[in-house]
């Protein structure tokens, strides 16, 4: 069955990075869209980074734009978000998942991610 593993959050300060990383199995990797998702304390999940199955194209929402950075490995069916210039508004638990995923889907336990001084 399908099954995502994220890791690499933590506490950060602001402008500083993390690199996250998720683990997939279970389904065709190197034939999705993936995507890395946040949720923060009182809102709703957003999207923010898409790579299309084969690296390309990559899309980012504006507030995270010129400071994320996703990517895969689809030998090793592994996504990264690379994250940099990190602000206390990133706070949040990530995911990845297939980038048209939605709620009633399943998704991994995701990574939090803390920026505070």
């Amino acid at each position: 069955q399908v099954q995502l593993v994220e890791s690499g959050g933590g506490l950060v300060q602001p402008g500083g990075s993390l690199r996250l990383s998720c683990a997939a199995s279970g389904f065709s990797f190197s034939f999705n869209a993936m995507a890395w998702f946040r949720q923060a304390p009182g809102k709703l999940r957003e999207r923010v980074a898409i790579i299309g199955s084969g690296a390309f194209p990559t899309h980012y929402v504006s507030s995270v734009k010129g400071r994320f950075t996703i990517s895969r490995d689809n030998a090793n069916n592994t996504v990264i978000l690379q994250m940099n210039s990190l602000k206390p508004d990133d706070t949040a638990v990530y995911y990845c998942n297939k980038a048209e995923a939605v709620r009633e889907d399943y998704w991994g336990q995701g990574t939090q991610v803390t920026v505070s001084s």
